[in-house]
């Protein structure tokens, strides 16, 4: 019998069962488990179905969220996925790394009254993966093919979602990145315990079985020049992401033993997938990672698993105003993270060229800066000291020089690439931008949404590439 909905005043919030935190600092497994069906449904049937559904405004995709748990709740799976998946071309990975505690569960209306969210990030996922269970993912299958080809360089999340929309239209697409494994942050950046490989992997074979190329390896600009791209190909899209770590701008900041945080990820991820690996871990070592975001929750959590001997987090603010996911910092503070909020390095010590130990301000909080944020200031004479063996630095990612791939792009001057904001088109005819390379460093969701829409504008032109070509074989 299918659940009636607005049960909120009837039936808690329950998220599904998450490990111990003793037992799950020791593996890199996902620490949430899965809903069985009745209490998908059970939780799906707390929704309030208002009229005016903030928890789709507030996503990013615009997600149909209030109608996909109506069907979920009704027992109507399959078509709960449907609805899902019709705007997200990776609900499943959106299931598990959105931090929904500030998009569309931030928003949910029962959350606002007092009631506790509906958990709309974990019955997506529920949905996504039963539909991969029991395949109803349906493979990429254009109605016909077309002749016109697009080179997207980059296989992250922006790249990935324009090459899917790309290709069921027809057009012919390939893939082009420098790593060797195609996903981007989505494999090296995001560590197995929120999102395990095999999942990402499974969506990058359906795109190849799809009829979508991947040139891995290849870096553009070097081993191909940019302007060769643009001859083989009819469009191009650059969807690379922005990688450049910022520095850590402090006397002894290039001490051996400071690193940044994605080396640091990308050598545990590349362990995680049996690459070898000769670098340092965090084993037997006390770890400060510096930064309050949610890079620098996955550089904690991951330096407990690998055995470290404390594990520090650095942040200059205070809690309330962290920019990382509450979720994931309550996750780190249960795996025996330990925060020293209101803290900013100040230097870093080092013993025979080695780090020792991290010299911090003790901050506050003052007037608002232009942001709206309460601009921090240090305490002097407060300072401290607080062992490291190894400090990692999650202090953001700005865009490498695009330069490397071609100076005839205009860039801004944060260095991101211009484009005209409602087509995602460049200064050169045919070349679009989309994700972190256009938006600066933000979220996988964000970066799906930008690839879905410069392929809209793609197709388009394509089209009016391919009419042109049709009238003139017609003369």
């Amino acid at each position: 019998m299918p659940n009636k909905m607005l049960q909120f005043v009837e039936v808690e919030r329950d998220m599904p069962a998450k490990r111990p935190a003793q037992q799950r600092r020791d593996d890199f497994l996902e620490i949430y488990g899965d809903y069985i069906d009745i209490k998908a449904k059970e939780q799906a049937s707390r929704c309030s179905q208002c009229g005016v559904p903030f928890c789709q405004n507030h996503c990013p995709l615009q997600n149909n969220i209030p109608d996909w748990l109506k069907l979920t709740a009704e027992g109507r799976t399959q078509e709960a996925y449907r609805v899902s998946a019709a705007t997200n071309n990776m609900p499943e990975i959106c299931g598990r790394i959105c931090p929904q505690d500030r998009l569309c569960e931030g928003s949910c209306v029962i959350e606002q009254s007092g009631h506790g969210t509906v958990t709309i990030g974990s019955v997506e996922r529920y949905l996504s993966d039963t539909a991969w269970e029991n395949d109803w993912v349906e493979p990429i299958a254009p109605r016909r093919e077309r002749p016109h080809s697009v080179g997207i360089i980059g296989a992250g999340p922006a790249g990935l979602a324009a090459a899917e929309q790309l290709r069921w239209q027809g057009w012919q697409v390939t893939i082009y990145d420098r790593h060797d494994r195609a996903g981007g942050l989505l494999i090296y950046g995001i560590p197995n315990f929120k999102l395990d490989k095999e999942i990402v992997q499974r969506r990058t074979r359906r795109l190849e079985e799809g009829g979508i190329k991947f040139e891995l390896g290849v870096n553009i600009g070097t081993d191909i020049s940019f302007d060769k791209l643009r001859e083989k190909h009819d469009a191009v899209l650059i969807a690379t992401g922005v990688y450049k770590a910022r520095d850590l701008t402090v006397p002894g900041g290039g001490a051996k033993g400071v690193s940044a945080a994605l080396d640091f990820l990308t050598a545990s991820n590349k362990r995680s997938l049996g690459d070898t690996i000769t670098g340092e871990t965090a084993e037997n070592k006390n770890v400060v990672v510096i930064g309050g975001g949610d890079t620098a929750m996955d550089c904690v959590r991951t330096a407990v698993r690998q055995g470290a001997k404390s594990v520090t987090c650095l942040y200059r603010r205070d809690h309330a105003n962290m920019p990382g996911s509450r979720r994931e910092t309550a996750n780190a503070i249960e795996e025996g993270v330990i925060f020293e909020w209101l803290a900013s390095p100040k230097s870093v010590h080092d013993r025979k060229g080695l780090a020792s130990s991290v010299r911090a301000d003790r901050m506050r909080l003052g007037i608002k800066d232009k942001s709206g944020r309460q601009a921090p200031e240090a305490i002097e004479g407060a300072d401290f000291d607080v062992p490291a063996d190894m400090v990692i630095k999650a202090l953001g990612y700005t865009p490498e020089d695009m330069a490397v791939l071609t100076e005839q792009l205009t860039t801004t001057r944060w260095g991101t690439v211009r484009v005209n904001p409602l087509t995602y088109e460049t200064n050169l005819p045919g070349v679009y931008a989309a994700g972190d390379i256009v938006r600066g460093a933000s979220l996988v969701v964000w970066a799906i949404r930008e690839g879905r829409d410069a392929a809209e504008h793609m197709h388009g032109y394509l089209s009016e590439i391919e009419r042109s070509a049709q009238l003139q074989a017609a003369e």
